[in-house]
Parts: structure tokens; sequence; C-alpha cells
């Protein structure tokens, strides 16, 4: 179940991408990205009361806090830099080099997870980043 979730992870990210791209046509990117968070937040909260969740708040300890304030921050910035970098440059060339999130994650899960890096996982990487300088250049 979880790889069909990805699978339309990746394709409303790239719906996001495409949206975004015509959508900042004209607006502040800083403007854009708080539109954009505000129908996300909107969005979010409606599904906790659709499926009931908003109870599980109170039993979110003080370590589960910090980290989703640190992730929410950590996600702030990105979309603020992804739209800025989106109203400046192509969306062909913006996203190919946003996707090496997807390297960067691989070495902090096994810096700060403790999870393996395999001969395979050298290679996608190895792939991604390549892959990435061929259609940016």
């Amino acid at each position: 179940m979880w790889a069909i979730f990805a699978i339309l992870s990746a394709i409303f990210a790239a719906l996001t991408s495409i949206l975004a791209k015509i959508g900042i046509e004209g607006v502040n990117s800083n403007l854009a990205t708080a539109i954009r968070t505000i129908v996300v937040v909107f969005m979010a909260w409606f599904m906790v009361f659709i499926t009931g969740s908003q109870s599980g708040i109170i039993d979110i300890n003080k370590k589960s806090w910090i980290f989703l304030i640190l992730s929410g921050l950590a996600t702030g910035a990105s979309w603020l830099c992804y739209y800025k970098a989106l109203q400046l440059g192509k969306a062909s060339k913006v996203v190919p080099i946003d996707k090496l999130s997807i390297v960067i994650t691989i070495i902090l899960a096994f810096v700060f997870l403790g999870e393996q890096i395999t001969i395979k996982t050298l290679i996608g990487c190895t792939l991604i980043v390549a892959g990435t300088f061929v259609m940016i250049l």
C-alpha cells in the first residue's frame, strides 16, 4: 500500500511543479508560497477531522512535537526556495535539481537513522546525480 501512496505523491508533486510555475507568473514567490501553504493547512486539517484523528493531538510527546516543528520549518524553507527557483528558472531544470533531495535523504538516513546503503543504493544515487547533470546542462 505504501508504494501506491508513493506513486500518487510523485504524480501530485509533478502536478505541483507545473501548476506552481503557471500560477507564480507575476506573483511574488513568497506570497505564492504563503497562499499554497494556507491551502495545504486547510486540506491537512480537513483530513484530520474527516478521519477522526484530532483526539490524538494530546498524545503527541515532546520529542515528536520538536521534530514535527523542525520538519515544518524545513518544509517551509524548501517551499520558499523551490518557488523562488521556479519563478527564476525553467521547471524542467528546477525540478531535477530539487529531486537531488532523494540522494541527500539517503545520506541523511544513513547518518542519522542508521539505514544501510547498499551497492544497489549507491548505483541508484549515482544514476540520479548523473541524470540530474545531464538534464540541467
